[in-house]
């Protein structure tokens, strides 16, 4: 394998770390309503458990509530069994063909335990960053051990060097998400 493809695919790792990151931390509430807070709910509906989002439309008619309109209106108790079952702390209504969830003001406690949550999540995003690199690492010493390719000790050195900037250009892109995160959290 050249360093360039072994470049590549770290970087490929590490993006799709962030990526996954980005996408679990939409899920985490926040103290204003948002769809990405229940849209991954699974909901057992037609015999078969499914994303909420697939089985109804999620709006955020006002900043403390949210509202689901099913695509058939015969699955509203199935809606709300699958919410409830979340735990996520929220109290679904039924109102005529449609959802509607209040979503109560987070107290002192729970935002702490919401901001370590995320912390522990940015932690996992930047494990899975180091382990690429690493991986990336032992590629490129495995390279430089085949004469075949005929590297040499800078190029050696300078794969390795690129390889820990993409390591801390990631990393300073998870502490930004955990940090906005963290700030979204504390807003009342």
């Amino acid at each position: 394998m050249d360093l360039n493809t072994i470049e590549k695919e770290a970087s490929a790792q590490m993006i799709k770390a962030v990526d996954y990151l980005k996408s679990e931390l939409k899920g985490v509430r926040t103290g204003r309503a948002t769809p990405a807070l229940i849209e991954f709910v699974k909901v057992e509906a037609y015999g078969s458990e499914t994303d909420l989002r697939s089985l109804a439309m999620v709006q955020a008619p006002e900043p403390t509530q949210l509202l689901v309109k099913p695509f058939d209106p015969g699955t509203v108790q199935d809606i709300i069994r699958g919410i409830e079952k979340a735990g996520l702390g929220l109290n679904p209504q039924a109102d005529g063909k449609t959802v509607r969830i209040s979503i109560p003001a987070l107290s002192g406690d729970r935002r702490k335990e919401l901001i370590a949550s995320c912390k522990s999540m940015g932690e996992q995003a930047k494990v899975t960053i180091r382990n690429a690199r690493r991986d990336a690492n032992k590629h490129i010493d495995q390279a430089e051990k085949d004469k075949s390719l005929g590297l040499s000790e800078d190029a050696v050195k300078g794969a390795k060097g690129d390889v820990q900037e993409l390591l801390k250009k990631h990393e300073a892109e998870v502490d930004k998400l955990i940090t906005d995160k963290t700030k979204q959290i504390e807003e009342v």
